[in-house]
């Protein structure tokens, strides 16, 4: 083989290595390119998944944010309406118990039977009591109608507890006169009787005030619901 042939088979080695380099430089540089692009893929959906992640997050916080203040609006709704709802009843009390001043006020003495009144509620405090000797309190104002009923009540208790007349004493201590404009939080009474027994450790209550806050009492829930079914409905 001669020198011509020698450098023309060097060459086509040459060639072929060449070739073959260039082949495996391209399958190199397309496999990194499809690693390049799959760590890419890889890193923005990560990075989308943390993106989604933290929208959910701010979301859930802004819906959380929400609900708290619409329930801390609707609490304070409800305050409102509880309160408007006693101040009602409130309001409903006291003119029931400004009303309740005029069945002893001595212009309505004979128009509301305040005598009989006062006998009924004297013969209701012994029937209570059943006590031989009694203690009894009213005001100053009606210290002379309790004397001219006080006889007819001793004897219609006699009668409806079949025992002997009680010893009622007219304590020299009064109740409270009715409510003066000149001082509006002081104590005051608007009628009726106090009784107890002489030892003091049975004390029946039996003045108008007494009488109007128990039958306020147990007529409230009748009286709320007349008021506020609608409300509540």
């Amino acid at each position: 083989m001669n020198d011509a042939d020698v450098s023309k088979q060097i060459q086509q080695m040459v060639r072929f290595i060449r070739q073959e380099a260039e082949e495996k430089a391209n399958e190199i540089s397309v496999s990194a390119e499809e690693e390049f692009n799959i760590e890419k893929l890889q890193i923005v959906e990560a990075e989308k998944k943390k993106i989604r992640q933290e929208y959910e997050r701010k979301q859930k916080q802004v819906e959380v944010r929400k609900k708290i203040e619409y329930s801390m609006q609707l609490n304070a709704s409800r305050i409102k309406v509880l309160q408007a709802q006693d101040d009602l009843v409130n309001a409903m009390r006291e003119a029931a118990s400004k009303d309740l001043l005029n069945v002893s006020h001595h212009k309505f003495h004979q128009h509301h039977n305040y005598s009989g009144l006062l006998k009924g509620l004297i013969v209701q405090g012994l029937l209570r009591l059943k006590e031989p000797s009694v203690l009894m309190r009213c005001r100053k104002e009606d210290l002379h109608i309790v004397e001219s009923v006080l006889d007819d009540a001793k004897a219609e208790y006699a009668e409806k507890a079949k025992v002997h007349e009680p010893e009622v004493v007219v304590d020299t201590i009064h109740l409270p006169s009715g409510p003066s404009h000149d001082d509006p939080h002081a104590l005051s009474c608007s009628g009726g009787v106090v009784l107890a027994s002489r030892d003091g450790k049975i004390v029946f209550e039996n003045s108008l005030d007494a009488r109007l806050d128990v039958a306020f009492r147990g007529k409230l829930p009748e009286i709320r619901r007349l008021l506020f079914s609608q409300v509540a409905a």
